[in-house]
């Protein structure tokens, strides 16, 4: 007897053997109980999901001659004719190939007869979508006004596709992609039934890459145990059948990446392309593995929604605290501009290990989001000495600080009075600010202030420059007129005061202005890192 594919073997046979389907499956058992069966659904969902296994379920149970709760029983002369594909009862059609007027026409002169034996005639069209306007056209009528013996199931990847006049002749189904845990149960009930032996890590691998798919699961298993036939299968024997890597190989090369170790990376690549590991499967998984290191920075609350195991957990909770979150978004947008390169490319080690070298240089990548990370990178040589830093480096920290002392005059910039183009005016001498008591309270307290602000205030403030004014005023110059014309608002600016006098426990008087408007052009912006003595950054909501 001719071997036959897992997914084969073990096709559900009742609704009770489909999995991660739940809601389909009971809205359809309460219609056969009820007999309120439909004439014509449509079945959407991602490949593997049981679009087709569960319309073939259905159509055993409307033609049953002793169904139990919904369920066909298995075993009357219909349910095995149609189990075996004899049945004229049943008609199983390839919209991909079956695409013309003329096939739906055929369909259309055969309803006229009834079944000759059985309750139900059952159109199952598979790909629908793929149908021409003419034959959609020709199948509308029929749709609309089918005998009571016929029913329609329309099955699809791409519902999207499917003109509106179908669509609203159908009762519709959308399919879940089942999850990890669902996938790895149901495998580890057919390993057990097929006596192979099975690690838990490898199933639950196996199920993470069939990607929601119940088929593609089985298939994967299916070639997994032919390639280690008659030996447990493990975790590792997986890993080398799929060309995938293992996840401690993403957490090493996350550490030689933000050590800014370049040789180190590129010997990794080799390690990886000498192994035979697939680069595109590579890309999508490390990607996933940013992902995740993201989500765990992004909230306490994640740590359930990972799909990982605990000793994964604690690596993951390490790493996410050596990264800062602006760094994770800028590598996880170039590994995921390269997932969408690299299917089509020739040359996938070049283009991996240019993205490697992206995130282990980011003066090389013009991007605006390398910006924080080329900053990091100079205040880094800087911590370890004056050797360090080229004429080059030098170059770059003159553009992006300017005169400031704040990158680029983005939010941070409080300093000087170059940010926003205000400058001061040629042959006016800009005077050093005296700064009282409490201001020097205010500007150390700063970022907690603008932090308990309303949030439409704390956007305004967050690119907002302060001036010491002299007799406990202080001036703020907003980034623009806009701006400006909020602050300036009598409410946010009693509520800026309330808020620094409980914080400081001291009154100041708040005035604001812009850089066009700003009456004290003459007196120098507060240089924050005089003031504390650290570096100010403004939390992001």
């Amino acid at each position: 007897m001719s071997y036959m594919a897992l997914y084969r073997k073990f096709r559900p046979r009742e609704f009770g053997d489909v999995k991660g389907q739940e809601h389909i499956v009971t809205t359809l058992k309460n219609q056969l109980k009820a007999g309120r069966i439909g004439h014509a659904y449509l079945f959407c969902g991602t490949r593997g999901t049981g679009k087709t296994t569960i319309a073939k379920i259905f159509a055993r149970a409307v033609n049953c001659e002793h169904p139990v709760e919904g369920n066909p029983c298995g075993e009357c002369p219909s349910c095995r004719a149609i189990a075996a594909g004899s049945s004229m009862n049943v008609i199983e059609i390839d919209a991909a190939s079956n695409n013309g007027v003329d096939n739906i026409r055929e369909i259309r002169d055969e309803v006229a007869y009834s079944p000759t034996e059985g309750r139900y005639k059952v159109y199952i069209i598979d790909e629908v979508h793929m149908l021409s306007i003419g034959a959609f056209n020709a199948l509308l009528k029929t749709l609309e006004e089918p005998p009571s013996y016929v029913i329609f199931i329309l099955a699809t990847t791409e519902a999207h596709k499917i003109p509106v006049t179908i669509l609203s002749r159908c009762q519709r189904y959308d399919f879940r992609r089942i999850t990890a845990d669902v996938i790895t149960a149901r495998l580890e009930e057919l390993t057990r039934a097929e006596g192979v032996e099975t690690e838990e890590k490898a199933l639950r691998y196996i199920a993470k890459a069939a990607d929601g798919s119940m088929r593609d699961a089985l298939s994967l298993l299916d070639q997994c145990i032919a390639f280690y036939l008659d030996q447990k299968l493990t975790y590792d024997h997986v890993l080398d059948v799929l060309g995938a890597v293992d996840t401690d190989v993403y957490s090493s090369l996350l550490r030689k990446v933000l050590a800014g170790n370049l040789v180190a990376v590129m010997e990794d690549v080799e390690q990886l392309v000498i192994g035979g590991r697939e680069l595109s499967q590579f890309v999508t998984d490390f990607t996933w593995y940013l992902r995740n290191l993201l989500l765990l920075k992004s909230s306490d609350q994640m740590e359930d929604v990972l799909d990982v195991s605990t000793e994964n957990l604690n690596q993951l909770r390490q790493e996410a605290q050596m990264v800062e979150t602006d760094t994770l978004m800028r590598y996880i947008r170039i590994f995921s501009e390269l997932g969408g390169q690299i299917k089509y490319a020739t040359q996938k080690r070049v283009l991996v290990e240019v993205a490697l070298i992206k995130l282990c240089k980011p003066a090389m990548e013009p991007a605006q989001d390398a910006l924080l990370d080329r900053v990091r990178a100079l205040e880094k040589q800087v911590e370890e000495g004056m050797a360090g830093l080229t004429p080059e480096n030098l170059q770059v920290l003159a553009r992006t600080y300017g005169a400031s002392g704040a990158p680029g005059g983005n939010s941070a910039a409080y300093g000087s009075g170059a940010a926003y183009g205000s400058g001061p005016e040629e042959g006016v001498e800009m005077l050093e600010p005296a700064i009282s008591e409490d201001v020097e309270l205010v500007v150390q307290n700063w970022h907690s202030i603008v932090n308990q602000s309303h949030p439409s205030l704390k956007v305004m403030l967050k690119d907002a420059r302060l001036k010491a004014l002299g007799d406990n005023k202080l001036g703020i110059i907003a980034r623009n007129s806009l701006a400006e014309e909020s602050l300036k608002q009598a409410d946010h600016i009693v509520q800026l005061e309330e808020l620094i006098e409980r914080r400081i426990q001291r009154k100041i008087q708040v005035q604001v202005a812009s850089a066009q408007t700003d009456p004290n052009k003459n007196i120098k912006a507060i240089d924050f890192e005089k003031v504390i003595h650290m570096e100010i950054e403004l939390e992001e909501d």
